[in-house]
């Protein structure tokens, strides 16, 4: 069990390597494609908008950070995809009799159990470790109800533990609204510092340049908290896919095991 923890941990690290990788393609690739400001003063580019290219801190920006982490949290959302579609295999593998006249005795369970457990990693698993457990309560007291009471209790626990997996991406959804505020924050604060040193006010183009250079500072740092907004919204809507993939892959597994080990149970 430690050691299938340990393995998972490392994938997940792996993955989150490669994520921040593809994160600094994406920036770098943005950074080449979209047009360059230069020194417009007034307009507000793509540029401006996504990478905060005017920053004298590029690419240091707060909007690159937000991309980092967008990308992290896209690794965590492949891994529990990743996770959710191991799972509903596990139901195609026919573990259980699946025709309609089959009955268990307890002698007719160890076959069962030893195909169940010759997996290696048969602890990450729904389906297997609920067999496991569920054969062996039965095995041990020839009650169905006890069988029946572990069964529920370990459907309980196991959601629970879905859960807990997303407790990282939940972290990662709210680090992003949270980033995009700071952004919009220091952005005021460069724009208040800007709008300290007013030019005369009978020199028409400066006012204008002025104004251009205060519009522009107030566009990116709304801007800011627009596409953090964005991106947690995009990585919220796929949380709720994959945890429900999830969560259906371990309904289908309980369904599973009540139909064909539970309801076929034989108290000698």
């Amino acid at each position: 069990m430690q050691q299938n923890y340990k393995q998972d941990q490392q994938y997940r690290v792996i993955v989150a390597l490669v994520s921040l990788m593809m994160a600094c393609i994406v920036i770098l690739g943005l950074w080449l494609i979209l047009p360059d400001p230069g020194d417009a003063k007034g307009q507000i580019f793509m540029s401006d908008v996504l990478l905060d290219v005017r920053n004298e801190l590029f690419p240091f920006t707060i909007q690159n950070i937000m991309w980092l982490m967008f990308f992290l949290g896209f690794g965590e959302l492949w891994v529990r995809f990743e996770h959710g579609t191991k799972e509903y295999q596990q139901l195609d593998y026919s573990l259980l009799p699946e025709d309609e006249a089959t009955m268990l005795r307890s002698k007719d369970l160890v076959p069962i159990y030893k195909n169940v457990t010759q997996l290696r990693s048969y602890h990450k698993f729904f389906l297997r470790r609920l067999l496991k457990r569920v054969i062996m309560q039965f095995q041990i007291t020839k009650s169905i109800e006890q069988a029946n009471n572990l069964m529920n209790t370990s459907l309980e626990l196991m959601q629970h533990e879905i859960d807990l997996k997303y407790n990282m991406l939940r972290y990662i959804m709210w680090l992003i609204p949270t980033l995009g505020f700071i952004g919009t924050v220091i952005g005021i604060a460069m724009a208040l510092s800007d709008a300290s040193a007013m030019p005369n006010i009978g020199d028409s183009q400066a006012i204008k340049d002025w104004v251009g250079v205060l519009t522009t500072s107030l566009g990116v740092a709304f801007n800011t908290t627009l596409v953090a907004l964005v991106m947690s919204a995009i990585l919220v809507f796929m949380m709720h896919v994959a945890q429900a993939r999830e969560e259906m892959a371990l309904n289908g597994s309980g369904q599973y095991c009540l139909d064909n080990l539970i309801n076929r149970l034989y108290e000698e």
